[in-house]
């Protein structure tokens, strides 16, 4: 008899085992989150990580019954607010949305006061946005090909505006040069509204920059639209073609992505729950609806999926920032 009640005891330990109930992690998650989460966006206040930040958050706070407080941390494309990050603790009471700059470009371009793969593990991926390209409308090109052979027939001729050295509109322009052998001065500025500006008042001539912002011109006739940077047609502007459709160059795109990821070493539970309420967040049509207004695209995934992309690229402007010789400011 006590022998069974041994083998019995036995059994039900190992089942317990097996379906993770006295898993440590599996109990972890299942209390998180107990208190208040922060959610570190490395960008400002007002700008499209920061607008998507705060709908997540507020669908988190109503599902897990906690508030989950957005705090800006902005600075040198978004390392301020990662480097902060990397500091928490790997408990998943800190989350972070940090940018394609910080996480893929920056390391290719300066030492980083934190390791971008060790120092974070990935959740997920909240969305990502291409640029558009657009000239002044006295620029006599109709279409991207045309552009490039203007281009290439008045050397000297064109200017492109970009607001940092990294950033995606100053990689896109590089990357079409790149592919084309257009040749373009860049124009550096430290205002994106002021670059905006200048290129309506003609004082330069292309620009890749954020569809969101310059679809308002493009609409108004201040600018005009030649492609957009994504590997797909947005459905705001469903008659723009891509770069690699305009002019024929497979393989090109550019857009800005915004990944949200925890310090390493958080519990592997935690993580799993977080990716789960996170991209059921991400399927709210209220927030879908306001990312395609955007011209962007959806995020979600696996952690895994994120940890590639990201990897992927890091390759992809390594390679690029190292054969057109690009500087750090």
């Amino acid at each position: 008899m006590y022998k069974r009640e041994r083998r019995s005891m036995l059994a039900s330990f190992l089942l317990a085992m097996a379906t993770g109930a006295f898993a440590p992690g599996a109990a972890i998650a299942q209390d998180f989150p107990s208190h208040p989460v922060k959610l570190i966006v490395a960008a400002a206040s007002g700008s499209s990580p920061d607008a998507i930040s705060r709908q997540l958050a507020n669908e988190l706070g109503i599902k897990w019954g906690q508030p989950v407080v957005v705090e800006n941390a902005v600075g040198l494309g978004g390392i301020i607010g990662t480097e902060k990050a990397a500091k928490s603790a790997p408990d998943g009471y800190t989350l972070l949305i940090s940018t394609i700059g910080a996480m893929s470009v920056g390391s290719s371009l300066m030492s980083l006061p934190y390791d971008p793969v060790k120092d974070f593990q990935p959740v997920t991926l909240s969305m990502s946005m291409p640029n558009l390209l657009v000239v002044h409308p006295s620029v006599p090109a109709q279409t991207l090909e045309e552009l490039i052979v203007y281009g290439k027939q008045n050397p000297g001729k064109l200017r492109y505006g970009h607001p940092g050295i990294g950033t995606t509109p100053h990689l896109s322009a590089e990357l079409l040069k790149d592919m084309t052998g257009l040749q373009m001065e860049a124009i550096p500025y430290k205002s994106s509204a002021q670059m905006a500006t200048d290129l309506l008042a003609g004082h330069y001539e292309v620009l890749f920059h954020n569809s969101s912002v310059m679809l308002p011109y493009v609409q108004s006739g201040k600018a005009r639209a030649l492609a957009v940077t994504s590997a797909e047609r947005v459905k705001t502007l469903p008659d723009t073609p891509t770069v690699a459709e305009a002019a024929r160059l497979k393989g090109f795109a550019v857009n800005a992505w915004w990944g949200i990821y925890v310090s390493a070493g958080t519990p592997a539970g935690i993580v799993a729950k977080l990716n789960t309420d996170i991209v059921a967040a991400l399927k709210q049509p209220e927030i879908q609806r306001w990312i395609t207004d955007q011209g962007g695209t959806v995020g979600g995934g696996s952690p895994d999926d994120l940890r590639a992309y990201q990897a992927a690229e890091t390759t992809k402007w390594r390679a690029l920032i190292k054969k057109a010789n690009i500087k750090a400011d």
